[in-house]
């Protein structure tokens, strides 16, 4: 039984070798082991001084000099005469797939393979498919054996479907790993923010915190200064007490040790001469002992009761609480200045609500003045926290704010961030918006494609003022496709020539001639065209609202079309036949 199919085959005398062979997995290990020999016996560089010299990192097709990277960035760097020479990768070995053909697929690819004949009948090759037992088979099979009463379909037709739907269901495959990929720099980027909000919760949670022991602190101070007053307080009328006792205390016994002497002498005329006024005296010191003379006027006890049950309780409960309160309008976002930035015409920004905000933000409005002063207006509206605006004017000053709102109402702005446009236009093709089969090399600087169809790629720049120009180099032409050279909006349609829909204005051309192409119209028929090592300008003149065409420095009829006007992208189609890329970006024609 089958480990992956799970069918049961019944062995014949050839026993597991009547087994059909995987030919495909043969040849993509042959190739893989052809590839190896290939790496081993890779071209040298033609200019090393070492010994043995560096293996060859690139070939110079104009030059015909293989050289490693070192001796590239020595003998050959990209400036000057040598910055239009097409560099490309080292010719593989002799024997390797891929020095002649289409890299092992067809007819004597692989080191010319023999055609693979039938399991049954050794000399016959297979040359038809069975429907019913899903397996190619040969015209003997089908006349004795038993396929002949099943339905059967040519080899080649077969194989074609079968490829297209192979294909199909990659496409569908690809999709979701792109997806996937996206997905993934969406939880990167998610990492990143909880990282940042959990660090701004931590120290908002601190300085929450330290605040309420500050208040604490305070609060201590205050009250320990009220206990120092009650003690000072019960102090002095202690002391108090205790010096008007002692003063009324010497008094008396003054007085007492006088009586006794008085007492002890035995003058009776001389004692009651003096009797009367002495008894009153020590009656008027008994009266000033009146009740309550000796009983202390205040307390050891202190009367301050401190109650922090309450407070203690409190600190006990102190958590985090979820957004049930009335909800208001937003706070102000604050801006991630080092996250904004320009490049081009176009200005990317970056906000973030502040830490502990408990206000629900429903959205976000984006505001950019004209880029000369003026009034203020809105570019975006939606709830992201990060937005590009395309199409600006370039060497212009535009200044940028967010609001927040949610059902409450619109919150305030933010303060105001200062971005400044490119002086130049400058691009490379964007991989972003390119059709899948478009093949990008060179740090996107040089385009072509898999398909033998028309497929769409547009440049990294937005124009929308001022005149522009162009140049893209034709680095390969074969058996004479029409590639088209233009502009178009960020919604063109990708998957067929450029110009055949109402969103992109070219001009496509052959090794002959040359056509002006809008809305699938043909116009002004030129002739001129291009091969390898020609060069199409493109003049976008958005003052003027035209767009004009240029083949070896020879302009191609009139102005190509007028009323041009909105944000356009530089813009191409091509197949594999054609490789491109692009010379020059400048604000006005050379």
């Amino acid at each position: 039984t089958c480990p992956q199919c799970h069918r049961s085959a019944s062995l014949d005398q050839r026993g597991l070798r009547g087994f059909q062979r995987n030919r495909l997995l043969e040849a993509i290990v042959q190739r893989y082991q052809q590839g190896r020999a290939a790496a081993a016996a890779a071209a040298k560089c033609q200019l090393c001084d070492r010994s043995p010299p560096e293996p060859a990192a690139v070939l110079c097709e104009q030059c015909e000099v293989l050289y490693c990277a070192a001796c590239q960035l020595r003998c050959h760097p990209a400036r000057g005469p040598f910055a239009k020479h097409r560099l490309a990768p080292p010719p593989a070995h002799p024997g390797a797939p891929g020095g002649g053909g289409d890299g092992g697929g067809g007819k004597g690819a692989g080191g010319g393979r023999k055609l693979p004949t039938c399991a049954e009948h050794d000399l016959e090759n297979y040359s038809m498919y069975c429907v019913s037992c899903r397996s190619p088979v040969c015209y003997q099979c089908l006349e004795e054996g038993k396929h002949s009463k099943h339905e059967v379909k040519a080899l080649g037709a077969m194989w074609k479907q079968h490829k297209a739907q192979l294909s199909q269901a990659l496409n569908g495959v690809s999709d979701k790993a792109k997806e996937a990929k996206e997905f993934l720099v969406q939880l990167k980027n998610l990492l990143q923010q909880i990282q940042e909000n959990g660090l701004d919760y931590e120290a908002c949670l601190v300085a929450q915190c330290d605040a309420l022991v500050d208040a604490l602190t305070r609060q201590k101070a205050k009250l320990l200064t009220k206990v120092t007053k009650e003690r000072e307080h019960k102090l002095k009328v202690v002391w108090d007490q205790i010096n008007h006792c002692t003063l009324k205390l010497r008094q008396s016994t003054g007085l007492m040790e006088y009586c006794l002497e008085v007492i002890k002498e035995n003058d009776p005329s001389g004692f009651l001469q003096i009797s009367d006024a002495l008894i009153k005296r020590v009656q008027v010191s008994q009266e000033q002992w009146v009740k309550g003379a000796l009983e202390p006027k205040v307390s050891a006890e202190f009367d301050l009761t401190l109650d922090s049950e309450p407070l203690l309780q409190s600190i006990h409960q102190l958590d985090f609480i979820q957004m049930k309160f009335p909800v208001s309008v937003p706070p102000v976002p604050l801006l991630q200045l080092e996250k904004c930035c320009t490049r081009n015409n176009s200005v990317t920004l970056a906000w973030r609500m502040p830490p502990l905000s408990h206000n629900p933000v429903e959205g976000y409005i984006l505001e950019l003045d004209d880029g000369d002063g003026g009034q203020f207006r809105e570019v975006y509206v939606g709830k992201e926290t990060l937005c590009t605006i395309d199409g600006l004017h370039f060497n212009s000053t535009y200044n940028a704010r967010v609001k927040a709102f949610n059902s409450s109402g619109v919150g305030p702005y933010s303060k105001t961030v200062i971005l400044q446009t490119s002086d130049v236009a400058w691009f490379t093709f964007d991989p972003s918006s390119a059709h899948r089969d478009i093949v990008l090399s060179n740090d996107n600087q040089t385009a072509t494609c898999n398909s033998y169809d028309d497929r769409v790629v547009l440049g990294t720049a937005a124009f929308s003022k001022g005149v522009h120009y162009w140049e893209l180099h034709v680095d390969r032409y074969d058996n004479h496709p029409d590639p088209a050279f233009g502009i178009a909006r960020i919604n063109v349609v990708k998957d067929m020539m450029l110009g055949k829909d109402d969103k992109a204005w070219a001009m496509y051309v052959d090794n002959n001639r040359s056509w002006f192409m809008h809305c699938n119209s043909h116009t002004n028929r030129t002739e001129g065209g291009v091969s390898k090592g020609a060069t199409v300008g493109v003049l976008l003149d958005l003052n003027k609202h035209n767009l004009t065409f240029y083949i070896n420095g020879q302009q191609q009829g009139p102005p190509a079309f007028e009323n041009i006007e909105g944000v356009f992208m530089p813009a191409l189609s091509l197949n594999r036949n054609v490789q491109v890329n692009p010379l020059q970006s400048s604000p006005t024609h050379p």
